[in-house]
């Protein structure tokens, strides 16, 4: 199915997405195609049909200025490929869920390492022959380094093919912070190179490979060229994409296969960022700096305070509608801080802290008369009455159930 959106700029992004010929995506994926090539090279097809044979929905896309994409090639940047990739993210969850895995090829491989930081349902990241910096291309630029100093920009040929390429380009290359951003990257990592990779050296996987935290693994692609030009090759890559990634990319599961209400975090090693799957739907959270975090997400307490406030407003729109009053925007802000007992007036406890929610509220063009009364129904908001209740946590081990999560 060929599919368009756009990017930040506004310009359209042509791309096609595979899906399994039977049943529904056990989990979606973005493959990202190497530099000056399109989603439609032989590898970027045979890989994302096997993935989808595999049980996989995948977007590929053509980045700005290549293939069918619009835009121009020689106003893009490494950054622009970056940015492209989270418009793709962002267009699988609008209209399908979601990906759980981003698949790159060569600087594609690079691109998707660093905007898998940017993308919080992103769990996993393969990448095929993938550079360990961004500015590997430029020896692709020798020749034309002075005309880019002098002119701005230059002629280059790539691939028997003709590039207009500006010194932005350049510059903004040798900006990325790879391989040194992979220790603070907290997703699973598979590095597929081949030994005898002529265009980038296998040196560049075990430069990634170093710098990664676990859980990482490296596959080799024994004697495939960089653009895995034989079918065999690329099927390879693609099954072990699939099976690896299963392990991380949660699959997609009915009501019957996990209870209602489930709620399921994963905290990988190397930090406090979580990544949390509630309803079906992935959220990220993570602690501040300050305390050894990564600042990538709001913290226990801060999505404790947002199901506070997502129940209260909830609750008074539905109020609302049920009176037929009609009403502008419902906001609510909460605040949560420790406070020394003795310095709360209304709490029954006498010593130690307590937890303290300040929740203010507001309903665009209401009638003054009935803010009282949105005071009182705020109050039988169930998560406010949860919190008022005498609440348990029993606490087990998952023991077999840990594969299903």
């Amino acid at each position: 199915m060929d599919v368009t959106f756009s990017n930040p700029e506004g310009e359209a992004l042509v791309g096609r997405i595979e899906e399994p010929a039977s049943g529904g995506p056990r989990a979606w994926a973005v493959f990202a195609h190497c530099f000056t090539c399109t989603s439609n090279i032989r590898a970027a097809r045979r890989i994302t049909r096997a993935l989808a044979d595999a049980g996989y929905g995948v977007l590929r896309f053509d980045f700005t200025g290549l293939g069918e994409s619009g835009g121009d090639f020689a106003d893009t940047s490494f950054s622009g490929n970056v940015r492209d990739l989270c418009a793709a993210a962002e267009y699988l969850a609008e209209h399908h869920a979601a990906p759980t895995l981003l698949v790159g090829h060569s600087l594609g491989g690079a691109a998707v390492l660093d905007a898998a930081g940017r993308i919080a349902s992103v769990r996993a990241v393969a990448t095929i022959g993938a550079p360990s910096r961004a500015d590997h291309v430029l020896h692709l630029l020798k020749g034309s380094e002075s005309e880019l100093e002098t002119a701005g920009e230059a002629e280059v040929n790539i691939g028997g093919r003709g590039f207009r390429i500006k010194r932005g380009f350049v510059d903004d290359l040798r900006t990325h912070a790879l391989p040194g951003s992979l220790a603070d990257l907290r997703k699973a990592l598979l590095f597929l190179h081949a030994p005898l990779d002529a265009i980038v050296s296998i040196d560049n996987a075990a430069e990634l490979y170093a710098a990664a935290k676990h859980p990482k693994s490296f596959v080799s692609l024994d004697d495939a060229d960089h653009l895995l030009s034989r079918p065999e090759d690329a099927a390879y890559a693609a099954a072990v994409i699939g099976a690896w990634a299963s392990r991380y990319a949660p699959t997609e599961t009915t009501d019957d296969d996990l209870p209602e209400g489930r709620v399921v975090a994963r905290t990988l090693p190397g930090g406090f960022r979580t990544e949390l799957t509630a309803g079906g739907h992935p959220l990220v959270a993570d602690e501040p700096a300050s305390v050894g975090g990564s600042n990538t997400g709001p913290t226990p307490y801060d999505l404790l305070g947002a199901a506070l406030a997502a129940c209260t407003t909830m609750t008074l729109r539905m109020y609302l509608q049920h009176k037929g009053i009609e009403a502008g925007d419902v906001i609510v802000t909460v605040e949560h801080e420790k406070v020394h007992a003795k310095d709360c007036a209304e709490c029954e406890t006498s010593s130690g802290k307590v937890d303290v929610f300040r929740r203010r509220l507001a309903v665009r063009d209401l009638d003054p008369s009935l803010e009282a009364r949105i005071l009182e129904i705020a109050d039988k908001c169930p998560v406010h009455r949860t919190l008022h209740s005498e609440v348990r946590v029993e606490t087990g081990l998952l023991d077999s159930e840990i594969d299903r999560v």
